[in-house]
């Protein structure tokens, strides 16, 4: 009898338990119901959506038409597909690592705590992360008009008498463009890299001191594998900005005497993005563009993978 009464009441807690857990995951899902629910309008389905579209040829003004891999066989022989994610590429290459080190730069400079006027600074360059980047294009591509443009007139001033030809030339365009979009997000790796920095403890560094590290090694030993988590977080996060890149490379190409169409001249500067609107939206080859997107989807999720498993390390305080 005593045996059947504990048994009975090992039964009843192990119901109350369960029905507590259950009762927690009620509550939690019920807490995160929005956001998955937003995340499934605006993310999921899309994404399934856009994957189904790629498996037809779409005009917009005519029935879809099935074509299965088609699109995807289409993409491969394409060569402004291989054109577009070249220049992607550098693109890449050539933004994300300058802004990461000017945006560390910057940080450690900011946070030495006898520097006078931080907050000011601080304001000063994150300036152009709040200013719109359509405006800040439009302020760019002045500057670097072959003519009349500001860097062309202070390179003559200082004696170059036949400058660059920027924006109408097929080698310094993508330069000039890269230029525009490593000043737009410097700031954003500063802050950043300021928030990372000010929770390493003072303590260590201070350690280090003692020992007689210089501030090169305190830096090599210290405070950059501290920093590890938010190196890998604004890598991940410039490298997805740098493949989607678009409104700097249309605003600054577009319009003008010598550099009519978006991605000009002659494609040198036809960002993967740019080539999927130019698909989409002014072809009206909705399949294929949507083929484009999907190659892009996977491409970012490849590369963020990557760089977690080669950056990412583990840490402790």
């Amino acid at each position: 009898m005593v045996s059947r009464n504990f048994a009975w009441a090992l039964e009843r807690r192990r119901a109350l338990r369960i029905r507590r857990q259950v009762r927690m995951w009620i509550w939690a899902y019920g807490f995160l119901a929005p956001t998955l629910i937003l995340f499934a309008l605006i993310v999921l389905y899309p994404s399934v959506e856009a994957f189904r579209l790629s498996l037809y040829r779409w005009s917009l003004f005519g029935e879809k038409e099935f074509v299965g891999l088609a699109n995807y066989q289409r993409m491969v022989r394409d060569p402004l597909f291989w054109q577009s994610l070249k220049v992607t590429c550098i693109w890449t290459l050539g933004v994300v690592p300058w802004v990461m080190v000017l945006g560390m730069l910057t940080a450690l400079a900011l946070n030495q705590p006898w520097l006078p006027g931080r907050g000011v600074f601080r304001t000063i360059y994150f300036v152009p992360v709040m200013t719109s980047v359509v405006a800040s294009a439009f302020v760019w591509r002045w500057l670097f008009e072959p003519t009349f443009g500001v860097v062309n007139w202070i390179l003559r001033q200082v004696g170059i008498v036949d400058p660059p030809g920027w924006l109408a030339s097929t080698t310094w365009a993508l330069p000039a463009l890269m230029t525009a979009g490593i000043w737009k997000q410097v700031g954003y790796a500063m802050v950043l890299f300021l928030a990372g920095l000010q929770t390493i403890p003072r303590e260590i560094r201070e350690a280090a001191e003692i020992d007689g590290a210089n501030p090169w090694q305190i830096f090599w030993h210290v405070t950059l594998p501290l920093l590890n988590p938010t190196v890998v977080f604004v890598a991940v996060i410039l490298v997805i900005n740098a493949f989607r890149v678009f409104s700097i490379p249309y605003v600054m190409t577009s319009g003008g005497f010598t550099y009519l169409t978006p991605g000009g001249p002659l494609n040198s500067t036809r960002v993967f993005v740019l080539h999927i609107y130019d698909l989409a939206w002014k072809q009206f080859d909705f399949g294929y563009g949507a083929a484009n997107a999907i190659v892009l989807l996977l491409m970012i999720m490849t590369v963020t993978l990557i760089q977690l498993r080669i950056l990412q390390r583990p840490f402790e305080y």
